[in-house]
């Protein structure tokens, strides 16, 4: 975010609040153009959003109007700049489904844990669409006030040349258009007076104090109700285990018949058609920010997406013929080239723990033992200061401290060295799991600077999973 959006972001907060931004925190960013940032003082925190698309943030700022009115937890709107192109929302913290879930799954597998949390936002799922989409005013959705013949075709060209092309897989291009025209009129037989969320995945559910919360429904719309129970429980990179599916399903279905007649059967065979045209969305996103932009943690999911369309093609069994679009998916679960560009990330996990020496070295979960054990207890300790004392190696004032006062530099550079030997061996070999974690006193200051530094060392220079935990501060 460019330094003048956060001055504007500053200067809403203090006006709004009354009162002064003392430190400000770019957050990591999504797969759209929208950048935020959270400000905050000693006694609140806010998140400021900077979109030059005007017509997105009005959707946006209505559905939160809208939703909070009918009660659906979504972050409160505190103030927008009068361009529009600015505007500070509740701070939900960082926890997304999506970590908690690869947290969790690190330790124990797919749990019930996992499952409870799912539930909670299938919860409120059937309500989102059925109940608080009955008055919605539509005409405020962008860029389509509904999932219709366009914004379908949209979605299954953005799979065409954004994926097919740049994946080199090959079609019959005037077949596979007829088979889209064919396959978008079936999905549009379905039942559509409802609310679309549009990206209902786990990395848009916020966990906050044992309750979920919703964020990025700004391309919400008319649609079916397949549509969002596909896009949760089809999601990539969650690699959801199907028995969990088809419960999570028939919670669904549950929840759902509170608000309206569900006819199973109807229901269960556009579900499947559903599922279809949002992997290939997915697939088409994966597509443009991974071989077009070069964005590289995109390509992995690709992998997770190849599953999922394998397992569906399988299932699949839709009461109209497009036999060049099943030829062409059936080629991209089986292109060698794909499985060389998803299978590189896939294959190795670095799990990066920060710890205290007092509570002994951490356990390697993977089971293979080995790995590097780091000690920062040399070094310059933030801990012996009072200042200090109740913060982080994540905080602002601690790392200025580390990296002015400390030979955390050289010692890093020589870290780095030592796993990047070991990252490209284990790469080459074929390896699945290695394990680094660095102890000091209390597992609070330097261990964790130290396990910061090196997992985003890790994520920019290799194909690699990086797992972070800070065992300490959990």
């Amino acid at each position: 975010m460019k330094q003048s959006d956060i001055n504007k972001l500053i200067r809403l907060f203090e006006s709004f609040f009354d009162e002064k931004v003392e430190n400000t925190e770019a957050l990591p960013p999504s797969g759209s153009y929208r950048e935020y940032c959270r400000l905050w003082n000693s006694r609140r925190s806010a998140i400021g959003a900077c979109n030059a698309d005007v017509r997105e943030n009005e959707a946006f700022l209505s559905f939160s109007e809208y939703f909070r009115e009918n009660g659906i937890p979504v972050p409160e709107v505190y103030t927008v700049s009068k361009g529009r192109n600015h505007y500070l929302i509740e701070d939900l913290g960082d926890l997304t489904l999506f970590d908690f879930l690869s947290a969790v799954r690190e330790k124990e597998g797919f749990s019930e844990k996992i499952i409870v949390e799912y539930k909670k936002a299938l919860k409120w799922l059937p309500r989102i669409q059925a109940e608080a989409g009955k008055k919605f005013d539509y005409s405020v959705c962008y860029p389509r006030a509904a999932f219709d013949k366009q914004s379908m075709m949209w979605d299954l060209n953005y799979f065409k040349y954004y994926f097919l092309k740049l994946a080199k897989v090959p079609f019959d291009e005037q077949a596979l258009e007829d088979d889209f025209q064919v396959f978008s009129d079936y999905l549009l037989s379905a039942e559509s007076d409802f609310f679309l969320y549009r990206d209902f995945q786990s990395r848009n559910v916020m966990l906050k104090e044992n309750r979920v919360y919703f964020i990025d429904y700004q391309g919400g719309r008319k649609g079916a109700l397949q549509y969002d129970l596909a896009s949760l429980l089809y999601d990539g990179k969650a690699d959801i285990p199907q028995p969990v599916r088809q419960e999570l399903f028939g919670f669904y279905i549950g929840e759902l018949k509170k608000y309206t007649d569900v006819d199973l059967d109807e229901f269960t065979a556009y579900y499947k058609g559903f599922v279809l045209i949002r992997i290939m969305q997915a697939m088409g996103a994966y597509g443009f920010r991974g071989f077009y932009e070069k964005k590289e943690h995109f390509l992995k999911s690709i992998p997770y997406a190849l599953i999922n369309l394998e397992y569906l093609l399988n299932e699949l069994n839709l009461p109209v013929r497009i036999p060049e679009l099943v030829k062409v998916l059936k080629d991209v679960t089986q292109s060698v080239f794909l499985q060389q560009v998803g299978g590189a990330p896939a294959g190795l996990t670095v799990r990066v723990t920060s710890f205290s020496y007092k509570k002994g070295i951490p356990d390697d979960p993977s089971g293979n033992g080995g790995g590097f054990v780091f000690d920062c207890r040399a070094l310059n300790n933030p801990g012996r200061y009072d200042e200090f004392k109740q913060l982080t190696g994540k905080d602002k004032n601690v790392i200025e401290f580390i990296e002015i006062n400390s030979e955390m530099e050289s010692f890093l550079e020589s870290v780095k060295r030592l796993v990047s030997q070991s990252v490209q061996k284990y790469l080459e070999r074929g390896f699945s799991h290695l394990s680094v974690s660095f102890g000091c006193t209390g597992g609070q200051h330097r261990s964790v600077y130290a396990a910061d530094k090196l997992a985003g060392y890790l994520t920019d220079n290799f194909s690699v999973n990086v797992v972070l935990a800070h065992r300490e501060l959990e």
